[in-house]
C-alpha cells in the first residue's frame, strides 16, 4: 500500500475543525469531498484510509444509463425487495440522483469498466434490467482508491488515526458539541460544528461475516449512548454466497457471478434454490440465504462447516477471466480452480439495513449530528437491500453536504450558538492533559474478559440471531448478553474510561495503549449492538425480508411499519409510501 494512504500520525490532534467525519469508507470520502472547500474537516479513521468494508465491495454500483432501463423500474425493483418498508420518496431520490453521481465518479477517474466506449453493465439478483457499474469484481476498491486520492491533497481535509469513543453533548441544550477520540498519543476531546458519522455496518457482531474486522457498529453503538433514534436494527442481510472452506475468510462471492450464469447447486450438481423460488439463485438475497439455510438444515449438514457449491463453469471462460479476477485469485489461494470446479459456499452476515434514522438530508434525530452510508437509515434499504444500492446509497447521500451551507441552516444556526457563547462549556478553553491513570493499564485477566467477549459474543448471535430466529433463543441471548455487560461495566477500565469529562485529555506513556483502548471501544459497541439488534428482532413479530422468525414465519400487513428505538423505547412508525395520484 503506498504510503501516501495511510494518516498523518498526530501527535497533537487539532481542538476544533468546522466538520468532524467518523469513518473513511466510500461514505465518508465522498462526504469529505462534497463538503464546502472552505471548511476545516478532521478524518477520523481506525485504519489506513483504504481499508474498510467499501473497500471490499465487489459486485459494483447501481445506477440507470442504459436508455432500455428507466428510473421507474430501478424504483420499482428496490421497492419490491425491500419487502414494504422502503420509504418512498427516500428511493425516488437515490434513484433519481444515481447518474450524476456516477458521471461525477466517471469524471474523478473511477475506472468502471466499458464495453464498445460506453459503460459495460451486468445484472445482479432482483434487478430487472443490466444496470450495475463495475470495476472488474473489485469495484470497491477501485472507488476507494480514487476518492482516498483526491482527499488526501485536499488542503482543508485533515486524516486523524484513532478511535473515537463516545459523541461531546451539551447537557443543557443536547445538542453535539464534537467528538472524544483515542489516538496514538492520548486520548482528546475535539470540539465541531458538525459531527457525520460514516462508520459503516456491525457485521463482526456474528461469527460467519463478509465485513472487515473493523466493521464493529461503532456508529449505531455512540449515538444510541447520546440518546439518537435509530431504525429497523433487526433487519440484517445475510449474504448467500460466502467462501466456506476450514481456515479461510468468508470471502465474498459477489451476487454478479450468479448474475452471469454461475448456478448455485447442491452436492449432485442439482439446482436446488428453484425448490424455494421461481428464480432460483437470482431470487432476492433473504430467499437465497434461507433457502440454503433451509437446505442445509434438511440435510442436517454441521452448521459450522456446512456449505453448498456455486458452480461458475457455465459462464464462459474468457468472460470468467475478464469480470471475476480477483475472485480467481483468491480461490486459487485456497486451493480452488474455479474453471474445473465448484466453490463451497454458505450464507454470511453482510450488511445491516437498520442504523441511525435519519432524513434525505442526513439529519439525525440529534442537532448537529449528521450519518451517512451503512450506518444511517435513510429509509431507501427496506427490510432487504437491493443489490448494488449501497455503494449508491453512499455517494447520493454524500453528495447532499454539498448543500450544508446554502442559506442559513444548521451549520449557520450552530455558528451562532458557539459565538454567542451560549455556555460556558462551549467558550473556554480546553484544560491542559494529564497522566493516563493506572487503571487504563488492564491487567492481564481484564484482557482475557474482553477477548471472551469478543470471541463469544458473535458466536451467541450468529445461532440467536442469524439466519432465523425465535423468541425462546433470543430472550436466552439478550439475558446472556445484558449479563455480559454488566461484567464487562465491571472492569476498572470501564469505570475509569466511562468516567472521562468533556475537555479532559489524557496522555499515553507509549503507542501501545490504543490497541487495547480499541479493543475495549469495540467491545463496548459489539456489545451494545448485540442486545439493540436481539430486542428489535424480538420486537417484531412477523417475518420479512432479511428478519426470519420461525415462531411467526408469516409476514403481516400490521408491522408494514418501521420499529424505532431511543434509549430503551421501541415504537413504530409507518412507512411513507408512494403519494396518491391526484386526478
Amino acid at each position: 500500500m503506498p504510503p501516501s494512504f495511510a494518516a498523518t500520525p498526530q501527535s497533537s490532534p487539532p481542538q476544533a475543525f468546522d466538520v468532524i467525519i467518523v469513518g473513511a469508507g466510500a461514505a465518508g470520502l465522498y462526504t469529505s469531498l462534497c463538503l464546502p472547500k472552505h471548511l476545516s474537516i478532521g478524518l477520523i479513521t481506525k485504519e489506513p484510509i483504504s481499508l474498510s468494508a467499501s473497500d471490499w465491495a465487489q459486485g459494483g454500483i447501481a445506477a440507470v444509463t442504459d436508455p432500455n432501463d428507466s428510473s421507474d423500474l430501478h424504483i420499482q425493483d428496490t421497492l419490491r425487495a425491500g419487502a414494504g418498508l422502503c420509504d418512498y420518496d427516500a428511493v425516488k431520490f437515490l434513484v433519481e440522483q444515481a447518474p450524476k453521481c456516477i458521471q461525477a465518479l466517471v469524471e474523478m477517474g473511477v475506472g468502471f469498466d466499458r464495453h464498445h466506449g460506453t459503460l459495460a453493465l451486468t445484472l445482479e439478483a432482483a434487478h430487472s434490467r443490466r444496470r450495475v457499474l463495475h470495476a472488474a469484481d473489485t469495484t470497491g476498491h477501485a472507488l476507494v482508491s480514487t476518492l482516498a486520492e483526491q482527499v488526501l491533497i485536499q488542503k482543508n481535509i485533515q486524516v486523524l488515526q484513532g478511535f473515537a469513543l463516545d459523541l461531546w453533548m451539551d447537557d443543557t441544550t443536547q445538542c453535539c458539541l464534537g467528538i472524544a477520540i483515542a489516538s496514538s498519543t492520548r486520548i482528546s476531546w475535539i470540539r465541531a460544528e458538525a459531527v457525520i458519522l460514516a462508520t459503516g455496518g456491525g457485521g463482526q457482531v456474528f461469527a460467519q461475516t463478509t465485513n472487515p474486522e473493523l466493521s464493529t457498529g461503532d456508529g449505531v453503538a455512540i449515538a444510541h449512548r447520546a440518546g439518537a433514534t435509530l431504525r429497523d436494527l433487526e433487519f440484517v442481510q445475510f449474504h448467500p454466497t460466502a467462501l466456506t472452506k476450514l481456515g479461510a475468510p468468508r470471502f465474498l462471492i459477489s451476487e454478479a457471478v450468479r448474475g452471469e450464469g454461475a448456478h448455485l447447486v447442491d452436492d449432485h450438481g442439482r439446482r436446488f434454490a428453484f425448490d424455494y423460488h421461481a428464480d432460483g439463485e437470482l431470487a432476492p438475497r433473504d430467499i437465497v440465504s434461507r433457502a440454503i439455510f433451509s437446505y442445509l438444515q434438511a440435510n442436517q449438514a454441521d452448521p459450522t462447516t456446512a456449505h453448498v457449491w456455486l458452480d461458475l463453469r457455465p459462464i464462459p471462460a474468457e468472460k470468467l477471466q475478464h469480470r471475476f479476477p480477483n475472485i480467481i485469485q483468491v480461490c486459487k489461494r485456497w486451493g480452488i480452480d474455479v474453471f474445473s470446479e465448484p466453490i463451497p459456499v454458505a450464507p454470511a452476515a453482510h450488511y445491516w439495513m437498520g442504523g441511525i434514522t435519519t432524513d434525505i438530508a442526513n439529519h439525525t434525530s440529534i442537532s448537529r449530528l449528521y450519518a451517512v452510508g451503512e450506518t444511517a437509515s435513510t429509509g431507501v434499504q427496506g427490510a432487504n437491500r437491493l443489490a448494488s444500492n449501497s455503494l449508491l446509497e453512499c455517494l447520493v447521500f454524500g453528495a447532499q453536504f454539498r448543500e450544508m451551507e446554502k442559506g442559513k441552516g444548521e451549520r449557520g444556526k450552530a455558528t451562532e450558538r458557539l459565538s454567542d457563547g451560549d455556555s460556558e462549556q462551549n467558550s473556554s478553553p480546553l484544560p491542559p492533559s494529564i497522566p493516563l491513570p493506572s487503571s487504563l493499564f488492564p491487567l492481564p485477566s481484564e484482557i482475557a474478559a474482553l477477548e471472551l467477549f469478543r470471541r463469544e459474543l458473535p458466536r451467541l448471535m450468529w445461532q440467536s440471531a442469524g439466519i432465523c430466529r425465535d423468541e425462546h433463543q433470543m430472550e436466552a441471548a439478550i439475558s446472556q448478553v445484558e449479563t455480559w455487560q454488566q461484567e464487562f461495566a465491571a472492569l476498572p477500565i470501564s469505570r475509569s474510561l466511562q468516567a472521562f469529562n468533556p475537555g479532559q485529555m489524557f496522555e499515553f506513556p507509549s503507542p501501545d495503549v490504543l490497541p487495547l483502548i480499541r479493543l475495549w471501544g469495540e467491545t463496548r459497541n459489539l456489545l451494545e449492538v448485540a442486545v439493540l439488534m436481539l430486542k428489535s428482532a424480538n420486537f417484531r413479530t412477523e417475518s420479512r425480508g432479511g428478519h426470519y422468525r420461525l415462531d411467526y414465519p408469516q409476514t403481516q400487513p400490521e408491522w408494514q411499519v418501521h420499529t424505532l428505538v431511543q434509549t430503551d423505547r421501541w415504537r413504530t412508525e409507518p412507512v411513507q409510501t408512494k403519494p396518491e395520484t391526484v386526478p
